[in-house]
């Protein structure tokens, strides 16, 4: 009898031991199948194409909103295993759409065109959904059928840039600027456009233009320059990464020649440009962490989540560059006012919250 029930107490803590253990491992982050969503939990890959200042940006509000949600819900999204920046290297980023792929995330944020593109192509098969964050032209890159209807295992969120808007800005402070310099990086697909947008509306003003190109920050150094030689009067770039990532090796060679520089995004300003101009990439940052919750949470499919876009109206005004090439701000200010929803003055640092 003692060892009969020996045996039936050993089989009951066996039992019990294996219901802790599957209970742990839901509660460890694996993907809910039949589980309640109070512990469902997520794996989040978030990948970076490269460190500057727009981009570090959207990752810090991807992850904070959804540390948000996940308090709201009642569910877990484990991303800091998964994170991982490319650093603007092909090679790399098919390594880590591999890796990605064997951990069997649940989606993979998709942070800049190139990054969206390769984690499309490498998902095809395994139907992982992508959310993609500041891809300047979702229908061009084919990554969607359009905007409101993306029909494919891909969504996200665009900072489509307002070429003529900015171009306006530039004006407005100098009506007498008769030569523009286009300072860019062919390979970049969201400078491609801007870029001939740009070229449209100079050409309807009759204003000349001349244009350089770099592909690493010495070259862009050498194309800088090149454009103050030629005596351009103002230089514009789109949201161009290489660019973005050399803006504080060249914003003083503007500074000295007294040339302004107008870029696509607040984040060249805060590394010195003049004036940055276009989307709040904090707050597209929580709009697609906001996605990815819903995707997860929310029973849709990407197909079903319109592409988010945003309202392009804001300036930001590096006051210590503005100070450098002799405007006056208040001035500046009054020009701008008009021709933006609203206007930020900011200084000169590496990243944000410096």
């Amino acid at each position: 009898m003692k060892k009969l029930l020996s045996l039936l107490l050993a089989a009951a803590m066996t039992l019990s031991l294996a219901a802790c253990g599957a209970a742990n491992t839901q509660s460890a982050g694996t993907s809910p199948t039949d589980a309640d969503d109070a512990t469902a939990s997520y794996k989040v890959g978030i990948v970076n194409y490269v460190d500057d200042a727009s981009l570090n940006q959207i990752v810090e509000n991807v992850e904070s909103q959804l540390d948000a949600k996940a308090a709201e819900l009642g569910v877990t999204f484990q991303y800091a295993d998964y994170y991982a920046n490319a650093q603007a290297d092909s090679a790399v980023l098919s390594q880590i759409a591999a890796d990605l792929i064997a951990d069997e995330v649940d989606v993979i944020v998709a942070i800049a065109t190139p990054v969206a593109v390769l984690m499309q192509s490498a998902t095809e098969d395994n139907e992982i959904p992508v959310v993609f964050a500041a891809v300047s032209d979702p229908v061009g890159a084919g990554l969607v059928a359009s905007m409101e209807q993306p029909g494919g295992n891909v969504t996200g969120t665009s900072d489509f840039l307002d070429t003529e808007s900015i171009l306006k800005l530039m004006l407005a402070a100098d009506p007498n600027c008769d030569k523009v310099g286009l300072l860019y990086d062919t390979a970049q697909d969201s400078s491609a456009q801007p870029i001939a947008d740009a070229k449209a509306f100079l050409d309807a003003k009759g204003i000349a233009y001349t244009e350089k190109t770099g592909s690493t920050t010495d070259e862009v150094v050498l194309a800088a320059q090149a454009l103050i030689d030629e005596g351009v009067d103002a230089v514009f770039t789109p949201t161009d990464n290489t660019i973005m990532i050399a803006e504080l090796s060249i914003y003083e060679r503007f500074e000295q020649a007294g040339i302004a520089h107008y870029c696509g995004a607040n984040s060249f300003a805060l590394n010195g440009a003049f004036c940055g101009y276009g989307v709040d990439y904090a707050n597209l940052g929580k709009v697609t962490g906001d996605m990815v919750a819903e995707l997860l949470t929310g029973g849709k499919t990407p197909a079903e989540i319109p592409v988010q876009t945003f309202d392009n109206g804001i300036a930001t005004v590096n006051t210590e560059t503005c100070a450098a090439l002799g405007f006056d701000l208040d001035a500046i200010k009054e020009a701008f006012a008009p021709l933006a929803t609203q206007i930020v003055e900011i200084q000169t640092a590496e990243s944000f919250g410096e």
